[in-house]
This record gives C-alpha cells, sequence and structure tokens, in this order.
C-alpha cells in the first residue's frame, strides 16, 4: 500500500488530501484546508509550511503530488501562489518523500476524462471514486484530485518500468 498527499496550493487557502492506494484500489484518508490569515506572505508561507508538514508527521505518507502553478492574468497573484507552492513543496521535500508536478489540466483529464472540466464536475467524481457520503470542499476536492492523478502517474509509470521504454514524463515517452 502506498499513502499519497495530494496538495492544492494557495496564498489564502491551501488544499491538501491523503489516500491509500493498492493495486488500483484507493481509498479515503482525510482531507481538508489550511486557511491563512491575513498577514505578510511570509508568515502566511511559514503557515503553510508548518500546516503541510504537521499533516505529513501524523497521516505518513510515502509520495506526494502538487499542482503546478497556472498563467494567471494577474502576475503579483501567480507569483504568490508559486511562492506558496514552493513552501508546500519544501515540506514535502524535508519530509523526504518524491514529488510529483502537474497541470491543472492533467489532474482534471485524470479524474473527470477531460482537462476542461470545472470544479464542480471535480467534486462530483471524488464522490465517486473515493465513495465518500458527501462533497468535499472545493480546494480539498482539488488536492483529492491531484492525490489521484499521483497515484495514475506512478501506476502508469510502473507499467512502463517492465516495457523496455526509458522513461516517462508528462505524456511523452522518452
Amino acid at each position: 500500500m502506498t499513502r499519497i498527499i495530494g496538495i492544492d496550493p494557495g496564498s489564502r487557502r491551501t488544499g491538501y488530501g491523503v489516500i491509500d492506494v493498492m493495486g488500483s484500489k484507493i481509498s479515503y484518508v482525510t482531507s481538508g484546508i489550511i486557511r491563512l490569515p491575513e498577514g505578510s506572505l511570509p508568515e502566511r508561507l511559514k503557515i503553510i509550511f508548518d500546516g503541510v508538514s504537521q499533516i505529513i508527521g501524523e497521516y505518513r505518507p510515502q509520495q506526494m503530488g502538487i499542482e503546478e502553478v497556472f498563467v494567471a492574468a494577474n502576475a503579483g497573484s501567480a507569483l504568490k501562489l508559486g511562492q506558496a507552492r514552493g513552501a508546500a513543496i519544501v515540506a514535502g521535500a524535508h519530509a523526504q518523500l518524491p514529488v510529483g508536478e502537474y497541470s491543472a489540466r492533467s489532474v482534471k483529464k485524470s479524474v473527470v476524462g477531460t482537462g476542461a472540466a470545472d470544479k464542480t464536475q471535480v467534486q462530483m467524481m471524488i464522490v465517486q471514486l473515493l465513495k465518500l457520503s458527501e462533497s468535499p470542499a472545493e480546494d480539498a476536492a482539488d488536492a483529492l484530485a491531484v492525490a489521484i492523478c499521483h497515484a495514475h502517474s506512478m501506476r502508469t509509470t510502473a507499467a512502463l518500468a517492465g516495457s523496455g521504454v526509458k522513461g516517462y514524463a508528462r505524456g511523452r515517452l522518452k
């Protein structure tokens, strides 16, 4: 069994989701949101690092998946998002977790079947795939989707390992 933490980074709310994977079976462990108060960016980045570190310490995942920064219309927002993402990545790296990085489009395609899915469709599929009684909050559902995308990526990598293909990156064979 492999435990995976998925992270949907944000400078105001950072979603997290933890799943267990055994073969093709995926089960829900926990999910939630690290809510960030008003304050300076360095203070908020510390809260992200500490929060992700605490979740890693409590649930002991062996792998981490995180959503990549998308190009936003506002460059300042994109930079803050990148820094929030960096704080979460450092928490994973500090815990010596392998970290997989996925575009929002790849995550949506992995869970819903189309990269153009909206947040409601992602939430609905998370409920179905993880057999949940209710829909998690948007950011938590997105983080669970990242974890599921990482699980699918791990399965693909493992399948290709025995096939003689040298590597697999972002949907392309090397």
